[in-house]
């Protein structure tokens, strides 16, 4: 393999994201199988793949047995590209289509013409412009006019010596129209990219994309995300923590709260995840969002993911208890952003959180929440999987984590909708409980990987002035169940005298 590695040039094929998963591209001088259903962005990767070679100085040939000239040209022009001169497109048609007021033959489509005289044709326009890189869409009309499995693989070993005789890097498209579960050309091409797309319940599509050969290479294995939008196709290649490993300076993180920082054992260790789980209402963004706050105090940058909240409402309503994050944000120290699970997979969503902690440099990041999280993936089992390999990335990365997870319920015996307890380093748990004929609130901290903490039960409130956290509810029992009983002297609670205004 390393033989041909440095032997074999690398063809780029300029879609964000493609080149990493194929370590560098396509190898140059072979033929590569792009398949896919209609719609699933075949033709979208292959005027890229060419425009890209256009860019390096290398010639390149569109031959269309499917789309005419204009389709082609419209489809790039929508994406704000240009095929220029570098580019040629070859329509395999025959002169009787070209109607005109002497000919009144009806159209006639691929299909119609002899095999053996769209392989002349074709062969014809590669002598002519003798590319470098060349898009052959597609094989289903090749398969038709076949008419055979053994004439098909023929005439596609045929092209693959010929093309590679001379040196060029071939992209055959397959829609899979037709004699789907042949895989004649998977024996023969030296890669194969299988593309994806799915629909959900609800929401936009979602597409993925799957290297499933690739000769005497390494590649990115699995299934990977990719999006369609002006400008191209963007891959996001599937997140492996394994590959990251950056050595960090490990240290306590303050909340900024003491009373919260002595419940956590003096705060949580830099480069760690903690999960805020606790049922609707608790206030688990407000603790979330008090360690942001600490980080930006601190000098540090941050980065906010809401799904369950609009921007506007949160940024008011934190305003009001001393966070101001819009000013954060417009200082550039703070990264918010509005994820909507309907829209986005969770390989896209990936990528952004790994470019706010590379590029941006934020050192706290939050998740909020897992539930929203939850909508866009396809089963819990791959929530799990996801969860996984950010959580590791970041904590590589010297990046503090903090996911939020609503539980169903209010009071007594509760769910979460998915248990990733065992994943994060720090869990920190809230409850509602009921005293003297009111709905208090209650935290205690349940696990810490990294060191000790508290195992008290302490009440805190929100109010005007932020996150109040009181002493330890060490003369109650029950708490957590929601019915707590009083079994000691002191007066109900340990804050100050003014809490009970605030309640």
């Amino acid at each position: 393999m390393d033989t041909e590695t440095s032997i074999v040039g690398t063809a780029e094929t300029g879609v964000p994201g493609l080149d990493d998963i194929l370590i560098g591209g396509l190898a140059e001088g072979n033929i590569f199988l792009l398949e896919g259903a209609p719609g699933t962005g075949k033709t979208t990767i292959a005027l890229r793949f060419l425009i890209t070679g256009a860019q390096a100085g290398e010639r390149g040939l569109y031959v269309t047995l499917s789309e005419t000239e204009k389709e082609l040209r419209n489809g790039a022009a929508s994406h704000g590209w240009r095929l220029g001169d570098h580019v040629d497109v070859f329509e395999v048609v025959p002169p009787e289509s070209l109607l005109d007021a002497d000919q009144q033959q009806s159209l006639l489509y691929s299909s119609d013409l002899e095999l053996g005289e769209t392989t002349r044709s074709i062969l014809s326009a590669f002598e002519r412009v003798r590319p470098k890189r060349i898009v052959l869409d597609s094989l289903s009309e090749i398969r038709l006019l076949a008419q055979s499995s053994l004439r098909y693989r023929r005439q596609i070993l045929a092209f693959k010596h010929y093309f590679s005789r001379n040196g060029a890097t071939v992209l055959l498209l397959d829609d899979l129209s037709s004699e789907a579960t042949d895989k004649t050309v998977h024996s023969i091409a030296h890669g194969v990219i299988k593309l994806e797309e799915l629909s959900p319940d609800y929401g936009a599509e979602r597409r993925r994309l799957k290297v499933t050969k690739y000769r005497g290479r390494q590649f990115r294995g699995g299934y990977h995300d990719f999006a369609i939008r002006t400008g191209g196709v963007a891959v996001f290649p599937r997140l492996v923590a394994a590959e990251h490993r950056t050595r960090i300076g490990r240290g306590s993180v303050s909340s900024g709260v003491p009373e919260l920082d002595a419940l956590l054992g003096g705060g949580i260790e830099r480069g760690s995840s903690t999960l805020v789980i606790g049922p609707s209402g608790t206030g688990k963004s407000t603790f979330s969002l008090q360690f942001i706050s600490a980080a930006l105090a601190r000098g540090e940058k941050a980065a906010l993911f809401v799904f369950d909240e609009e921007l506007g409402l949160l940024f008011d309503r934190t305003r009001q208890m001393g966070f101001d994050l819009e000013a954060a944000r417009d200082a550039g120290n703070l990264h918010v952003e509005q994820v909507d699970a309907a829209e986005l997979s969770p390989g896209e969503f990936a990528h952004r959180v790994r470019n706010c902690v590379d590029r941006a440099q934020a050192a706290t990041v939050v998740i909020d929440s897992l539930n929203g999280y939850q909508s866009a993936m396809p089963e819990e089992n791959a929530l799990v999987l996801h969860i996984h390999e950010l959580l590791q990335y970041l904590n590589r990365r010297g990046a503090s984590t903090f996911l939020t997870v609503a539980q169903h319920g209010l009071v007594g015996d509760m769910k979460a909708p998915v248990d990733v307890t065992y994943l994060a380093d720090t869990v920190i748990l809230l409850r509602y409980f009921e005293a003297r004929g009111r709905v208090r609130r209650a935290v205690s901290v349940i696990k810490k990987r990294t060191g000790r903490h508290e195992e008290t039960i302490r009440e805190y409130r929100i109010g005007e002035s932020g996150l109040t956290v009181g002493a330890a509810l060490d003369e109650f029992q029950g708490v957590l169940r929601g019915v707590p009983t009083f079994v000691g002297e002191r007066t109900l609670l340990n804050l100050n005298a003014a809490s009970d205004d605030d309640a």
